[in-house]
C-alpha cells in the first residue's frame, strides 16, 4: 500500500542541513558584494569623479571657454566670438546623424553670413584634420571645424554623445544645449536665431 506523506513531512524528508547553510552564506555573500560597491560609489562621489557626472550643462551660465586648431593650423577659441551669437556643434565624420544634420547646418551658416553669428563645429575625430578636411570638402561646408582628437570637449560640456550641440549668446552664456541632430535650415530655427540676434541682451 503506497503511503502519502504530507508536503511539509516530504520537504523534511528531503531536508540536508547543507543546503540551509549553503543558502545563508550566499546571502551573506549577496550583502557583503552590495556593501562594497555602497562604499565604492560614495568614494568615487567623493572625488568628484567625471564619470558619475550626467548632468547637461546649466544654462543662464557662461559656456566653457576653450581652444583647438582650425583646418589652417590657427587656434580658435570661443571667446574669440564674444560679441557673436555661437551655435558650438560636437560632432564626428564617423557619425550618420551628425553627417545628416551637417548640409542644414550649413544652409544655417550662409543665411546668417555677415552678421554676428558663427558655427564652431568641434570634431572629436581622433584622426583629425587626415578625416576632417576631406569631409568639410566632399560636402561642401565652409563653416569653421576645429579638432579635438582627445575628446576634450565631451568633458567640458558634459555631452552624452554627438551630434550635440550649444547655444551661446553675445555675452558667452550658454542658452541651449540640444542633443541629437536636427535641421538647422528650419524657418523655425532660423527665426528663433534671428531674434537672438535682435533682443537686447537683458531680454535674453
Amino acid at each position: 500500500m503506497k503511503t502519502e506523506n504530507p508536503p511539509n513531512q516530504e520537504s523534511k524528508i528531503f531536508y540536508n542541513p547543507r543546503d540551509e547553510r549553503k543558502k545563508t552564506n550566499y546571502q551573506a555573500a549577496i550583502l557583503v558584494f552590495l556593501a562594497v560597491v555602497g562604499l565604492l560609489i560614495l568614494f568615487l562621489l567623493k572625488q568628484n569623479n567625471p564619470y558619475l557626472k550626467f548632468s547637461l550643462l546649466e544654462t543662464g551660465q557662461p559656456a566653457p571657454d576653450f581652444m583647438f586648431p582650425g583646418l589652417d593650423g590657427k587656434m580658435v577659441s570661443l571667446s574669440d566670438y564674444r560679441g557673436h551669437v555661437v551655435l558650438v556643434n560636437v560632432w564626428a565624420t564617423w557619425c550618420p546623424p551628425c553627417v545628416d544634420e551637417m548640409p542644414s547646418m550649413e544652409r544655417l551658416y550662409r543665411e546668417f553670413k555677415g552678421e554676428k553669428f558663427e558655427i564652431l563645429a568641434v570634431s572629436i575625430d581622433a584622426l583629425g584634420e587626415k578625416v576632417v578636411a576631406p569631409f568639410m570638402k566632399k560636402y561642401n561646408l565652409s563653416f569653421p571645424a576645429l579638432m579635438d582628437p582627445d575628446g576634450t570637449i565631451k568633458t567640458l560640456y558634459h555631452t552624452t554623445g554627438v551630434p550635440e550641440s550649444f547655444i551661446v549668446d553675445q555675452e558667452g552664456i550658454l542658452i541651449k544645449q540640444i542633443i541629437g541632430p536636427r535641421d538647422w535650415a528650419k524657418p523655425e530655427i532660423i527665426g528663433f536665431f534671428r531674434n537672438l540676434l535682435k533682443m537686447p541682451l537683458m531680454q535674453k
